[in-house]
């Protein structure tokens, strides 16, 4: 199998990154405590029920053929079925993807809002403890999967040799102080703005002066992140002896962007670059430089039970499910204290597609590894009268030191997930 790519690392997990190291003093507070992390990806196009779920429940059951490539990390993963998320139907199957970690119901239809997506709503917890907060990855356009608190789309990176300069190469003097003085300027008009809100806030009727409250709340918000960039510009980027990578011009390769996806976040939660990271995974029309598969991604994934179209289907997915081999390798090779740095990150896999051919949303594929569960089983339930998606995250979100008992359209955590 050939991919055009030039890989930035040599060999999966022994990267010569710099670890989170308990004698450096700029990281004295997160030496105090256990970092926890977290990656959430999603496959827009889904993954095909019938090679993914397993037909036995609990922990004796027989893996399936795309989780017999994690036969390795079998006590390492959950894998569920029969959760969906509220509100969803088959007509705005793909726009349901702007729901994929925001739970919102009705996405797609006119009038649609968002609300906060589970990664942003634990950066506004635990964002401020690393340098980028969070981290909305896209093997595709600038559509990911990270929302605001007042539903805005947080465009998503694609060049991870752009992400990678963030990360990793630090400016000159005049470099750090030209960004010192933006966020200065920003401050500035942030003042300003906030002077003139203020201002007219007695001229307004009730409900006016609450979406008033509202901006005001997100100026304080991006004001105390302004705060936060200033600290972090005077501190030196972490070394990471490791070539940069290459962007992969070829939109059709995308099990070549997608590892360089993966190998860009191991690095990035590696040396405690963020906790949070976001990833929509690549979808394209054209057909992949993958042996074997003559048709695009998004052709295949609408088959119609075409037997031609799904073998090609499972060909992909299956190179698919691969790199998710690699991605949790790095992170169990990757040692932090006594443990693990899979230990420490729940790595979270799914889709807004139960079935890309039929446009279902129920029934959605779940994947949830690492991060001190108790795992190696098979949760089932009902996908008639599922519990929400968003049960889970807050399963999720609590995992990561964050107290709360809700989140989006939850009942409450999901029953089974144990730590």
């Amino acid at each position: 199998m050939h991919y055009a790519r030039r890989s930035f690392l040599r060999g999966v997990g022994g990267t010569l990154a710099l670890p989170l190291l308990n004698a450096d003093a700029d990281q004295s507070d997160a030496s105090k405590e256990k970092p926890r992390r977290m990656i959430c990806v999603c496959a827009p196009l889904g993954l095909h029920p019938e090679n993914f779920f397993p037909t036995e429940v609990g922990s004796d059951y027989k893996l399936s053929p795309y989780l017999e490539i994690l036969s390795e990390y079998r006590n390492d993963f959950t894998v569920i079925s029969g959760l969906s998320h509220a509100g969803m139907g088959s007509s705005f199957a793909h726009q349901a993807s702007a729901s994929f970690l925001t739970g919102a119901p009705n996405a797609g239809r006119p009038g649609f809002r968002n609300t906060i997506s589970l990664d942003q709503f634990c950066a506004d917890h635990i964002g401020s403890k690393t340098r980028f907060p969070s981290l909305s990855l896209s093997g595709e356009g600038a559509g990911g999967l990270s929302w605001t608190r007042t539903g805005a789309l947080i465009a998503a990176d694609n060049s991870p040799s752009r992400v990678f300069a963030r990360l990793f190469i630090n400016g000159d003097d005049l470099d750090v102080q030209e960004k010192l003085q933006r966020i200065e300027d920003g401050r500035s008009i942030l003042d300003d703005v906030r002077q003139q809100a203020r201002s007219i806030r007695g001229q307004l009727g009730r409900e006016d002066r609450e979406k008033l409250d509202e901006y005001l709340t997100s100026l304080r918000e991006l004001e105390q992140r302004m705060v936060n960039d200033i600290s972090w510009a005077r501190k030196p980027k972490p070394q990471v002896d490791v070539e940069p990578p290459t962007d992969i011009p070829n939109a059709s390769d995308l099990i070549g962007r997608t590892r360089l996806l993966f190998e860009l976040s191991h690095l990035a939660l590696q040396t405690d670059s963020t906790r949070l990271i976001t990833i929509m995974l690549a979808g394209s029309s054209f057909a992949p430089p993958i042996e074997g598969v003559t048709l695009g991604h998004h052709d295949l994934s609408h088959h119609g039970k075409d037997p031609g179209k799904l073998a090609q289907l499972k060909i992909v997915e299956t190179e698919t499910m691969k790199t998710v081999r690699d991605l949790l390798h790095s992170l169990r090779q990757s040692r932090e204290g006594e443990e693990s740095l899979l230990d420490r990150t729940t790595v979270f896999l799914g889709s807004n597609l139960g079935d890309g051919s039929s446009h279902s949303t129920k029934n959605l594929p779940v994947l949830l590894a690492g991060g001190g569960f108790n795992h190696g089983q098979h949760l089932a339930f009902d996908p008639d009268n599922p519990p929400p998606l968003c049960n889970l995250y807050v399963n999720m979100i609590q995992r990561l030191g964050i107290e709360a008992e809700s989140f989006g359209t939850s009942a409450g955590t999901l029953a089974g997930i144990e730590t």
